[in-house]
């Protein structure tokens, strides 16, 4: 059993667990993922590892409750143990030869891309930290973030808090004003991925983007994880997360990951339904 020592409520959907797993934490690194199941009826669901401590063997996860098993994890509290937890799986991040980052996280996406800015910047690597939010309302790890960074750049599709606007814009206005990036790291949402590799493409800056599609064993045995790169079958488990976004066929992966909504749906009204006691007879 992997026990949760500590829980934040970051915002009114996004939770951060840290969780009792000593051998995971001494092996994991950032861009690696774990997979875990709330019970031992409970489905497999990835979550990529926002951080690490080897000294205190545990490892944090930060999530959005969108569907039937991440609701059930949010309602989960400190002393509470998961059934399952696995991992490090997948390609940790591997940064040669870089002196200067962008570090991109858009919505949840900045979980994701904190680590790999932290990492950077134990390495001694000038980082631009780039996040960006629907509102003011749903902005969290601010403080860390400004921690591993040396400018942080916020933005708010309202202009609720910092710049209005997208992180593509304020990476294009950088890059106009002549700040020269050895990699650009990029993750959220799949759209958010493509249109920062759009706007690095003409300035043949490497761009590395972590995608999260569907997944079950992490193994690559069942296919599920799939993603075309380069004209070439990837599997996300084993080949990545991390890819190259300028060979990612980003329109294949958007009308993957939007297979299963009708099927996530019916399963969060079922499990709403038995929380009610109500049926469906």
């Amino acid at each position: 059993m992997y026990k949760i020592v500590r829980k934040e409520v970051l915002n009114s959907q996004v939770k951060l667990l840290e969780i009792e797993a000593p051998y995971v934490a001494r092996k994991a690194e950032p861009g690696q993922f774990i997979i875990l199941r709330v019970d031992e009826d409970g489905e497999r669901i990835p979550f990529t590892i926002a951080d690490y401590d080897r000294e205190k063997g545990t490892v944090t996860i930060i999530f959005q409750e969108v569907g039937a098993t991440t609701i059930r994890l949010g309602k989960m509290t400190e002393g509470d143990n998961l059934a399952d937890f696995v991992g490090p799986l997948g390609v940790a991040s591997h940064f040669e030869d870089v002196k200067k980052a962008a570090v991109i996280g858009g919505g949840l996406g900045v979980a994701i891309a904190y680590p790999q800015a932290k990492k950077l910047h134990s390495m001694g690597v000038s980082v631009d930290f780039i996040a960006g939010f629907r509102n003011k309302e749903i902005l969290f790890l601010e403080k860390e973030m400004t921690a591993v960074s040396d400018r942080l750049f916020i933005t708010t599709d309202d202009g609720s808090y910092g710049t209005k606007g997208f992180v593509s814009d304020v990476l294009k206005k950088l890059l106009d004003e002549g700040n020269e990036y050895d990699v650009v790291i990029a993750i959220g949402p799949p759209i958010m991925m493509k249109v920062v590799s759009e706007v690095t493409r003409p300035y043949g800056i490497k761009t590395i983007v972590s995608l999260n599609p569907i997944m079950i064993d992490g193994t690559g045995m069942c296919g599920g994880c799939r993603v075309t790169v380069g004209g070439e079958t990837k599997f996300a488990c084993v080949d990545g997360p991390d890819f190259d976004g300028h060979q990612v066929d980003f329109n294949e992966l958007i009308r993957r990951l939007s297979m299963y909504k009708r099927d996530e749906k019916a399963a969060i009204e079922r499990h709403q339904c038995r929380l009610e006691g109500k049926t469906n007879a």
